[in-house]
């Protein structure tokens, strides 16, 4: 590997930036909060499923240089359309629900006090301004700066927290249970988000494109590394936040708040109990700048999709196409402000609605991915694995079992 190895991620840091937020701040938190480690089983099955749905982005965008949408495309016009409902249906409270943690965080580390449809409003009216005069190099560059800071705060912060001396209530202590249907609930919200909706696989698509416009051109070899990296970054991370949760909350009488800025100030304080309050700006910056990456991308490539796909099924032409673009863009921005201020009553049951969405519509995308990544327009010297193929089939069946699973015990 050249010395300029660091200079071809990108997509897959992305990625990390998109992933690491609700999944990871919240969720994987709570997970620990709630249950100590006993659904670390839970995360590292969800990662290990999805890998292949998720490397078939980058995978099949290096190699035949399109995004994964004209790959759906190619099997019909069917799964462009349906790819775009399913977009037109998460769309709006996946932004409501990872800008509402922006804002929680943003209120509690700068002490404003405003309702929280207000300071979210103002966060995704200065992504669209970023949006409006960004290039995709000022964010491809900011990203390994954030991820990189993220990741050794968090990692420092679970060491330290691991060696110190929390006291455990027995009395207190919860044990999850497959018979308890709010902890089937959960877990499904856990595993619908982690490490990231299906979804993402084909905004890391678009973003390989972008990549590869670069001067010289990224490697086949270089583009699946970069994901890599950033794909079992998000493993570590999760992991580091359950584990934080499990040693600061669980078996004590601390509940995580529903209240956005009530829970920044819980998760903040985690940080700084086992670290020292010295660290809080350190902290606060690293996940501040984490959920405003992940708002901005989500902002970005949602818009960038529905454009894309529009494209693809109506034939718009490249005027038409930014046109649409900002439409889409603003229709968003509109639709999660609306959601805020009309719906939010409870932090924590938008993110599991979220999530669960997520989670039922995982195995459609799933395979969607599958059968572009293994039909003709795909190279055959580029095409995966048997193992990996085997894996992909394996995650398909378990989501879809479970998918059924939480829709039983949901509506019996």
């Amino acid at each position: 590997m050249n010395r300029h190895w660091f200079k071809t991620l990108g997509p897959g840091l992305l990625y990390a930036g998109a992933a690491v937020g609700v999944s990871h701040l919240i969720q994987s938190t709570r997970a620990g909060a709630d249950f100590g480690y006993q659904l670390v089983w839970a995360i590292v099955i969800a990662i290990i499923l999805k890998y292949p749905t998720f490397e078939f982005g980058p995978r099949y965008a290096s190699a035949t240089g399109k995004n994964l949408l004209h790959g759906y495309k190619a099997l019909g016009k069917w799964s462009v359309v349906l790819f775009f409902c399913l977009t037109l249906l998460s769309m709006f409270i996946i932004q409501a629900a990872v800008t509402i943690v922006t804002a929680g965080l943003f209120a509690e580390i700068f002490n404003i006090h405003l309702p929280a449809w207000s300071v979210s409003a103002l966060i995704l009216l200065v992504c669209c301004l970023i949006l409006v005069i960004g290039k995709y190099s000022a964010l491809d560059k900011t990203m390994k700066i954030i991820i990189i800071t993220l990741s050794i705060t968090t990692i420092f912060a679970f060491f330290t927290a691991f060696l110190d001396d929390n006291q455990k209530n027995e009395a207190l202590i919860n044990t999850f249970s497959f018979s308890n249907k709010n902890h089937i609930l959960f877990l499904i919200a856990l595993m619908g988000w982690m490490p990231a909706p299906f979804d993402i696989s084909v905004w890391h698509s678009i973003w390989t494109i972008e990549k590869a416009k670069e001067s010289p051109p990224i490697s086949f070899k270089s583009t699946l590394l970069d994901f890599k990296i950033g794909y079992w970054t998000t493993l570590v991370l999760s992991l580091a936040f359950l584990g934080l949760g499990a040693i600061t909350l669980y078996g004590s009488r601390t509940e995580l708040s529903s209240n956005g800025t009530e829970f920044a100030k819980q998760l903040l304080a985690i940080y700084t109990t086992n670290i020292g309050q010295w660290a809080y700006f350190i902290i606060a910056i690293a996940a501040l700048t984490t959920m405003i990456s992940t708002t901005l991308t989500c902002l970005d490539a949602q818009p960038r999709v529905m454009t894309e796909t529009s494209q693809l099924i109506f034939g718009i032409s490249t005027k038409q196409k930014e046109n649409a673009y900002w439409f889409w863009l603003i229709t968003l921005i509109i639709g999660a402000v609306s959601i805020l201020f009309y719906f939010l009553t409870n932090m924590k049951v938008m993110i599991d609605v979220a999530t669960a969405i997520a989670f039922l519509t995982s195995p459609i995308i799933a395979i969607l991915n599958y059968l572009v990544i293994t039909g003709k327009t795909m190279p055959d010297d580029k095409k995966p694995s048997l193992l990996l193929k085997t894996l992909s089939i394996l995650g398909i069946f378990f989501f879809i079992g479970f998918s059924v699973y939480y829709l039983l015990i949901t509506f019996r």
